[in-house]
């Protein structure tokens, strides 16, 4: 074999000892090593030498091979070392700097609201109660007087989960507050005055709603109740939320399944960037006959009144928020300047 060993492995010493990252270090390596590289080109014809012949050239292949082998893993730890200083440096830490202090956290907007709705409600004589959100069926729909065929028992509108109740009835994520109103007046007698905040659930997303959002419903029952309470509970509460007096509200006719009769709620702010302007902030009207005796009372003894209202709705009102969507994107920049 007519082949200078020492010269193939100062060539592909020089060539590896020279290259600048992995990339061009695997090629060299190939150059040399690979499958088509000259030193197991070199190999593979040994089985054309004599066997004496084939003995020495073998040998001497196999101390180029390691050689070659060696000067690689020479460049590999090389480069990896380099890299490593590039990154130390990158990421040195001048120990001599005056330490950086960890930033306050703050409640969420929504999270204050919700304890500034609270803290109305119970100085004016409400209990605060909470239901699970996984919620089932007869709950949510049938024991609130609506009937199979509403829409919102359709999918495009309500979260459904896999499994069924002790009762065969179906689950879903709620899609109000409304149900916590059975399940406390079943447990309490009157006169009930209860809120229920917390999360709900419905298929819809845009500036103004979200597939979760937050909802509190409110509920007073007794024997010697009317709307005129109605709307002295929930103006009183506007007003004190917004803390002005300067400011107009009004019952408008809608309907509900579980209230009869029904009224949408509007405000309008006497002054400001939207005075003038009506603003729907709440659904409400006197419990039906029917929820009424799902709660496991008499409608022929007592009457109610129930209201429901978004979370988010007021927020964005209080502070100014023009876009919905920016409660939960969990931009800090926009948290942040809510507890300062």
């Amino acid at each position: 074999m007519d082949l200078d060993l020492n010269q193939l492995v100062a060539t592909a010493g020089a060539l590896i000892g020279q290259a600048p990252d992995a990339a061009a270090l695997a090629d060299a390596k190939a150059r040399f090593l690979g499958k088509e590289g000259e030193i197991t080109r070199h190999m593979k014809a040994l089985g054309r030498l004599s066997p004496a012949e084939r003995a020495a050239a073998g040998k001497a292949l196999n101390e180029a091979k390691q050689a070659v082998e060696a000067a690689v893993n020479a460049r590999e730890q090389a480069l990896a070392a380099a890299l490593l200083d590039a990154r130390l440096a990158q990421e040195a830490i001048d120990v001599t700097l005056p330490g950086r202090g960890s930033g306050a956290g703050g409640l969420h907007p929504l999270s204050l609201t919700i304890e500034r709705i609270e803290a109305i409600f119970r100085s004016i004589g409400f209990d605060v109660a909470d239901g699970p959100e996984i919620e089932e069926d007869f709950f949510n729909f049938t024991a609130l007087n609506t009937p199979e065929n509403h829409p919102a028992r359709s999918m495009h509108d309500t979260f459904y989960v896999e499994g069924r109740d002790a009762h065969g009835h179906g689950l879903l994520l709620r899609t109000h507050t409304s149900p916590v109103q059975i399940r406390y007046a079943r447990t309490h007698q009157p006169p009930i005055k209860v809120i229920a905040p917390g999360k709900t659930y419905r298929v819809d997303s845009d500036a103004t709603h979200s597939p979760m959002f937050q909802q509190f419903e409110g509920l007073w029952v007794d024997d010697d109740i009317s709307f005129t309470d109605l709307k002295s509970v929930y103006t009183e509460f506007l007003q004190r939320f917004f803390e002005t007096t300067d400011l107009d509200v009004r019952f408008r006719p809608s309907y509900f399944p579980f209230t009869e009769p029904s009224a949408e709620i509007d405000m309008r702010f006497r002054d400001g960037p939207l005075a003038g302007r009506w603003l729907e902030v709440a659904g409400s009207g006197q419990v039906h006959p029917t929820v009424m005796r799902n709660y496991g009372l008499d409608p022929e003894r007592y009457l109610g009144f129930a209201f429901g209202s978004g979370v988010e709705r007021l927020a964005m009102l209080r502070y100014g928020v023009g876009d919905l969507r920016l409660f939960y994107e969990n931009d800090l920049r926009f948290l942040a300047q809510f507890n300062r």
